[in-house]
Order: structure tokens, then sequence, then C-alpha cells
């Protein structure tokens, strides 16, 4: 069954969603909206359908529930998101439990920004170490 909510983008419906989590920012984007929690997106709304954020350590979760990641469709074809997966549809009636995922989910975002980081740093250092090469 695919349910999607026509409540699931509004604001107050997603803050009230995930209350039971702590408070949440909603922001519109393109199509859809994004959910944050400390500066952090943690989940994607489109089209009424709730994607959390998701990284390995968290989409066996979702693969236990028979979820999907987000795709969209392009010209050039269809492409997936992997970091954001489709949220459980009995998660919309189960707070404590949506609490808990939107904390896996706040743990993947975290880590995700971290990895960024480094990966940054590196790059900087790389581009540094080309500059003082070429001098």
């Amino acid at each position: 069954m695919c349910l999607a909510l026509s409540g699931a983008n509004d604001p107050g419906f997603l803050a009230e969603l995930f209350s039971g989590f702590g408070p949440v920012a909603v922001r519109r984007m393109f199509s859809g909206a994004g959910v944050f929690a400390d500066g952090l997106m943690i989940a994607l709304v489109v089209d009424g359908v709730i994607y959390l954020k998701a990284d390995d350590s968290f989409v066996p979760l979702f693969e236990r529930e028979g979820q999907t990641p987000f795709s969209y469709t392009t010209q050039d074809g269809k492409r997936t998101l992997n970091s954001y997966w489709r949220m459980p549809e009995r998660l919309y009636d189960e707070p404590d439990e949506l609490a808990e995922w939107a904390r896996l989910a706040l743990a993947a975002a975290r880590r995700a920004t971290q990895r960024g980081k480094i990966r940054n740093r590196a790059k900087s250092a790389k581009r540094k170490s080309a500059k003082r090469k070429r001098r």
C-alpha cells in the first residue's frame, strides 16, 4: 500500500508528527519540503510522502520494512537518491517509534556532515600541496 498524506506537506502537521522526537523546522524545497533538526535535514517530503535521511548503518532497517529510496524522473531517466528512504507507513501512528527513527536520521545526517568536512579538508590540503609544488 502506498500512503501519501495530504497533510504531510503542511509544516504544522509535520511539526506535530515529529513532536515526540523534538522540535523540527520545516522549509519548503522545490515541490516539497525539508524537515530539519539541529540545522540538519533529517527528512524530505515529496508528494505527501516522507523520506528519512539514511546511511549504510540505517538502510537495513528500511530494507527490512520493504521500503525504497527516494527516486525521481528526469529527461535522462530515473534518478535514485540513496540518502533518503521512504518512512514506513506504520510510523505515522507510532510516535515513540517515529521519534527513534528520527534520532537515527539525525545521526545519519551528522555522519554525512562529518564525512563532507573530512572530504573538504582533504581537497583543500591537496590544492595547497599542488600550489606549493607550482612555486
